[in-house]
């Protein structure tokens, strides 16, 4: 069984741009294979940045001599550069052309990530990867779109949304060995530079694998105003989100700029039922599956950023692992995800339903997170931390149904805005969850230690709320599944 019969969100006759240009040669089968290839190849590089340099920060504090409030730009800066340009990026490649976009991303990118290697001072490196975050968010946010469109048939595209999955899923935890790895052996200088041999070969296969597009044209949603809008309220959204951890929840920094931030997106949406051309053409989100996988995965990452960091938290800074050893006691979970979707969350899809499948993998991930919420101060790997890993096999089997959910609404016009969509309701999930639970973490910690318990009780305490927290964000993200989600009678699989 499946969800509800895709809304129709092709253009109304008459808007300017909508033809588009001829319909393109059809890929061979090795073409399709090859483009999927560095696809995944550069989206995993992306991927891996967003999580690599959280290890090796200790060294690039020492380093470059960053204060301890300056060190969260190294992160805030990719992230909010990141997650506010995701929406526009991949309207524009509807626009202008997924692959110039993808290429154009990819270029940036791997630019900055040389900036960023060589930098010698704080303010570089911010700079670099706040760049970084520029080139990503092009990238990543028609990298999706290309894949749906240049694989068309059901099976296919579960296979290929699978390989897509995979790399965000288990990048992330790739990137933490990876980063340990480098940076204990080389220098945290290497986690950039590591990218350019990579950035340079996806580019020069990518010309040749990827299909040529000219997009719709500019004239099709050329709404700058809109586009104004809408960055300037995301970007400001996310940068007040990131600094509530300074600043409180109910502080006038945070209460007046999250005023604005709101003001900016509502005048956003105002913008685009009235233009003529909108950016975001709000058709795309009267498909049920593609407005409630969007709001699943908002709700499941926020959650999941407990499971990514605070566990790798705890292992550093309780238990005393070294930044090498941490990213080795997660791989066990990058390996059961990759194993899931790469291996059988496609043909699970195809029989049982991405509906049903998503619900599955929601109940493994809420095992696991429970399960963290007894982590101990002398909690043993194999004992308290593997079962964890093993359970995050429940991340392989919902991401590619939710990928596939997300994108089930979006006609081959929207299929950039689709992808920059469900790439920006991640990003502003991992903002969230960001903010939320590092905060009640460190309050918690911040008590426990002023009633007399050692350090390292503290910070474990704090650690187990925000593991109780993110159960109850997967226990919400359940629930908006099952019920907004909802298997329509007239559509079954084969």
């Amino acid at each position: 069984m499946t969800v509800d019969a895709p809304c129709e969100i092709s253009s109304p006759p008459g808007t300017p741009g909508t033809a588009g240009p001829p319909t393109a040669p059809e890929p061979t089968a090795r073409n399709r294979a090859l483009a999927l290839g560095v696809i995944a190849a550069g989206v995993l590089t992306l991927t891996l940045d967003g999580s690599i340099v959280t290890v090796a920060m200790p060294a690039i504090q020492r380093d470059l001599g960053f204060t301890s409030a300056g060190l969260s730009w190294v992160v805030n800066a990719y992230l909010i550069a990141f997650g506010s340009l995701l929406l526009l990026a991949g309207r524009l490649g509807d626009l202008i052309g997924r692959t110039r976009m993808f290429l154009a991303g990819t270029t940036v990118f791997t630019v900055a990530s040389l900036l960023a290697g060589a930098a010698t001072t704080p303010a570089v490196l911010i700079a670099a990867r706040f760049l970084q975050g520029v080139g990503s968010a092009m990238a990543s946010a028609v990298a999706l779109g290309i894949l749906v469109t240049l694989f068309s048939e059901p099976r296919e595209r579960a296979r290929a949304i699978a390989v897509f999955s995979f790399t965000g899923a288990a990048g992330a935890s790739i990137g933490q060995v990876l980063g340990g790895v480098l940076t204990d052996a080389l220098s945290w200088h290497w986690i950039f530079f590591i990218n350019l041999p990579i950035g340079v070969v996806t580019l020069l296969v990518a010309r040749r694998a990827l299909p040529s597009d000219r997009g719709i044209g500019l004239a099709a949603g050329a709404d700058a105003v809109g586009a104004a809008l809408v960055t300037a309220g995301l970007m400001l959204g996310i940068y007040t989100v990131v600094k509530v951890e300074e600043h409180d929840w109910v502080s006038p920094h945070t209460l007046g700029l999250g005023a604005v931030s709101l003001a900016l997106l509502a005048a956003f949406a105002v913008r685009q039922a009235t233009a003529r051309t909108p950016l975001m053409p709000l058709r795309i989100l009267r498909s049920r599956s593609v407005a409630g996988a969007n709001l699943v995965q908002a709700l499941m990452v926020a959650a999941m950023f407990s499971f990514q960091i605070i566990v790798a938290l705890h292992l550093q800074n309780v238990l005393g692992y070294g930044a090498a050893a941490t990213g080795l006691a997660l791989l066990p979970a990058a390996a059961v995800i990759g194993g899931v979707s790469l291996g059988v969350s496609a043909r699970l899809n195809a029989r049982f339903g991405e509906r049903t499948v998503l619900l599955t993998g929601i109940v493994l991930l809420i095992g696991a997170l429970g399960f963290l919420t007894r982590l101990p101060v002398d909690a043993r790997y194999v004992t308290d931390v593997l079962p964890v890993m093993l359970l995050a096999a429940g991340f392989g089997l919902a991401l590619p149904a939710l990928t596939s959910l997300g994108m089930s609404g979006a006609g081959e016009d929207d299929a950039g805005l689709a992808s920059g969509l469900f790439n920006t309701t991640q990003q502003i999930g991992m903002a969230i969850g960001v903010a939320v639970l590092t905060t009640l973490a460190a309050s918690r910690t911040e008590r426990m230690l002023t009633t007399g318990h050692s350090r390292a009780e503290s910070l474990a305490g704090g650690y187990q709320l925000a593991f109780t927290v993110g159960t109850g964000l997967l226990v919400a993200a359940f629930a908006v599944a099952f019920l907004v989600l909802r298997p329509s009678p007239s559509r079954t699989n084969s």
